[in-house]
């Protein structure tokens, strides 16, 4: 069975999201349900759309480029367009179960 190359790229960039850290809960974008989409289109450009835990998030900018440089590291990603959106907007209900039990 021949892997799809696309789906592999998508769980690389994911898991080099989890090293993109939120600066006021301390944890990774990932586990904080943060991340909405990564989607890996033709020659290595991907999309990803994410949002932050309040819509005037002071860490923002920060965020959208540590996602962006994060992604771009990974290997044969040759492109990447953060969307930052607020629909639907974030809530503690996204995070993982064990990152949820801590607050």
């Amino acid at each position: 069975m021949i892997a799809n190359p696309r789906m592999e790229m998508e769980a690389d960039i994911r898991a080099a999201l989890r090293g993109v850290i939120d600066p006021e809960l301390g944890h990774n974008i990932i586990d904080l349900g943060m991340v909405y989409d990564v989607d890996v289109v033709a020659d290595g450009a991907v999309a990803i759309v994410m949002t932050t835990t309040a819509r005037f998030c002071p860490a923002s900018a920060f965020l959208q480029g540590a996602v962006a440089a994060a992604a771009g590291a990974v290997p044969g990603v040759m492109e990447v367009r953060v969307e930052l959106t607020y629909d639907p907007p974030w809530t503690p209900d996204r995070m993982a179960p064990e990152i949820a039990m801590r607050f």
